[in-house]
């Protein structure tokens, strides 16, 4: 019966106890294992597993994916349904054992290749990220039945299959996209550096023009200020000798008043009147004056700074004008890459995919008459095989009844009967006589011999047309 043992997991272990008393299986850390239960120990800590997937896109493009996953069984503090799978599902196999390595590379092979062939290659290239997350879900899902987790994945970088250089001449047309987008670069920033230079030209000889109208407007203003304080003082003095005049006049009208009476008056009326006519004739001067000053000085200013505006103009005109001609000419050396990249892509799928459809129906077509081959020598062989069977394995009684079904004795018949055709065999009697006369046995093979050639000359005369010689003697 045994006694019981008190067992304790270590720190990644965990215990799994089965048998008397227990419906299916606990999970323990520690425990009393009874007489007739079983205690099993559990590794739960992660392993890594390494693998080096082939799949193909949807362009049927194949590719490598170096791929790393750390996956163990996942512990669940609660009611350890994931371990208890796990425990009942992979837990015989050791740790050593390539049944799980197995078990996970089949989950991510399948996964992986179906959601492969769902996507393009730029579609995978461009977004690792999401593709990873995809299979790292689909494969945890079909995991979760085994009660593993997948603590980590790492899905490296995209690797070309040899025969199937297609990141190769990916990186190479990044290169190329790259070093074209460096020389556009160069272009706009020589083609800013230009017009920056152009526009600080025109901005400092805007700035000068400017200057020196203001330079000129101050001037003709104090000019104008300095002829108006002349004039100023001109009409003050004038003013104040009119007046020493008038105080003269005055006292001497004073004094002719009482002599003149009227006339006096009078005269004094008519000095005032001309003074007050002087007066204003030199108001209007200064007015005059004023408004001449005013004139020249907006005239200067306005040629000036219409003189500095059309510059201006002129400058910013060249400047877009050539600015426009060198984006026009960069669009258009872009566009011809362009074009000329996507010809050639064109050209190279269309060529793919022709090869590729030629091979497919070469393919179907060997393999249809493969299969028609076959059928025929398998229906062939069964009626061979019925046709001995009823002749009890006689292989001669089977020969002769294929010769027979297929006409070979016919055919036969009729090239033995072609070969002899239009032959007239002539057959001709020769005697003679008996040979009592002749003598012994030696001449009687001679006389025998001499017998055999008239036949024989003659034969040989009518199959071929020839002649016997002269001296041998001539026939009939």
């Amino acid at each position: 019966m045994g006694f019981p043992k008190y067992v304790v997991a270590g720190p990644s272990e965990m215990l799994a106890i089965t048998g008397r008393g227990i419906s299916e299986i606990i999970l323990k850390k520690k425990h009393f294992v009874l007489p007739l239960q079983k205690c099993t120990r559990l590794n739960i800590s992660p392993v890594n597993y390494s693998f080096q997937l082939q799949a193909m896109s949807a362009e049927k493009l194949p590719f490598c994916l170096p791929a790393v996953f750390t996956i163990g069984p996942k512990v669940d503090e609660k009611n350890y349904e994931s371990l208890i799978k796990y425990a009942r599902l992979v837990s015989n196999s050791g740790k050593e054992s390539t049944y799980i390595q197995d078990l996970v590379k089949g989950v991510i092979e399948g996964e992986t290749r179906v959601l492969a062939a769902s996507m393009t290659m730029e579609q995978i290239f461009k977004g690792t990220k999401e593709f990873k997350q995809e299979v790292f879900d689909k494969v945890q899902l079909e995991l979760n039945q085994f009660g593993l987790y997948i603590y980590n994945a790492n899905v490296k970088q995209l690797v070309d299959v040899p025969g199937h250089e297609y990141f190769s001449y990916l990186s190479q047309k990044t290169q190329m996209e790259a070093a074209n987008q460096a020389r556009i670069d160069v272009a706009e920033a020589k083609m800013k550096g230009e017009i920056g230079a152009k526009l600080r030209d025109g901005e400092t000889k805007k700035n000068a023009a400017k200057i020196d109208a203001e330079t000129l407007i101050v001037s003709t203003k104090r000019q104008g200020e300095s002829k108006k304080e002349q004039v100023k003082v001109r009409t003050e003095v004038e003013i104040f000798e009119k007046e020493r005049e008038a105080e003269v006049v005055e006292a001497n009208a004073e004094l002719a008043r009482k002599k003149a009476g009227w006339s006096q008056t009078a005269r004094l009326a008519e000095v005032e009147a001309e003074k007050a006519v002087a007066i204003r004739e030199v108001e209007l001067q200064m007015e005059v004056e004023k408004k001449k000053a005013f004139l020249q000085t907006a005239k200067l200013k306005a040629e000036l700074l219409s003189k500095a505006n059309v510059e201006y103009d002129i400058k910013v005109q060249e400047a877009n004008a050539q600015l426009y001609r060198r984006q026009k000419e960069a669009e258009a050396e872009l566009f011809e890459s362009q074009k000329k990249a996507e010809a050639q892509k064109a050209s190279a799928d269309a060529e793919f995919h022709t090869r590729q459809q030629t091979a497919n129906s070469d393919l179907y077509a060997k393999q249809k008459e493969a299969e028609g081959v076959a059928t025929i020598g398998k229906a062939e062989a069964t009626y061979l095989g019925s046709i001995l069977k009823e002749v009890n394995h006689n292989y001669y009684a089977l020969r002769d009844y294929m010769m027979i079904n297929n006409g070979t004795y016919k055919e036969i018949a009729n090239i033995n009967a072609q070969a002899v055709n239009g032959m007239q065999p002539k057959i001709s009697i020769w005697s003679g006589g008996n040979g009592d006369g002749e003598g012994g046995s030696g001449l009687k093979d001679v006389a025998s011999l001499y017998r055999m050639l008239p036949p024989l000359l003659q034969t040989v005369q009518e199959q071929t047309g020839m002649q016997p010689p002269a001296w041998l003697g001539t026939l009939p």
